[in-house]
């Protein structure tokens, strides 16, 4: 398969029609392997316009999903960033293209093992990796610049408010089939703006539960 190819389609014909302009992230999607966070098997199709399975009934998100929350995101190479849903650690790996450090938890071991032996294959370092579950945040004595749910949610978890830096921003799919929604959650200093950028569906996190919605 001629994958640089497929890679200009991809870009050219999925996610540049879809509202996607920024330069870098362009860029980035043109950069990073895509075919080199799928298994063997998928790599022919690593490209396409689908959710690709990566088991456990989770999928990885489309090619012009990732462009456009990367861009809604805007990391810097001062950024440090909190994935909630390692996956296929392809998200993971563009990320940490463009940011200071990646902190990428999932709630399945297989996902962190196979996620990491990836990201060293690509001599991706800025990255940690951890066996946890982010379905409704945690205390924690750290906060991040740059948030992003790789599942869906009911709400977006309170918890995320004090993980979230002044001048942060998350992004988080939120809401119940049949309707969900991709929000960008801004934090300035003592307010927060939710804008709304694409309507989807998306497998919830596990152990996510339904939940009165949340207000800023």
């Amino acid at each position: 398969m001629d994958f640089e190819t497929a890679r200009f389609n991809m870009v050219e014909q999925q996610i540049r029609p879809w509202d996607v302009t920024d330069a870098a992230v362009l860029d980035l999607m043109r950069e990073v392997p895509r075919e080199k966070f799928v298994a063997e098997s998928q790599r022919s199709l690593a490209f396409a316009d689908l959710s690709l399975p990566i088991g456990r009934g989770e999928t990885m998100w489309q090619p012009k999903i990732e462009a456009r929350v990367l861009q809604a995101l805007r990391p810097s190479s001062d950024s440090r960033v909190l994935e909630v849903g390692t996956g296929s650690g392809y998200l993971t790996a563009l990320l940490a293209s463009c940011s200071k450090h990646v902190t990428s938890i999932d709630i399945c071991p297989d996902f962190i093992g196979i996620a990491e032996r990836r990201l060293s294959a690509e001599n991706i370092k800025n990255v940690s990796l951890m066996e946890r579950d982010g379905a409704h945040g945690w205390q924690s004595s750290s906060t991040w610049d740059i948030i992003v749910l790789t599942g869906s949610v009911p709400a977006l978890p309170p918890a995320y408010q004090n993980m979230l830096s002044v001048g942060g921003r998350l992004v988080a799919i939120v809401g119940a089939p049949p309707v969900m929604e991709a929000i960008l959650f801004s934090r300035d200093e003592g307010s927060w703006v939710e804008t709304s950028l694409f309507e989807t569906m998306l497998q919830p996190l596990i152990n996510a539960r339904p939940s009165k919605k949340f207000n800023f």
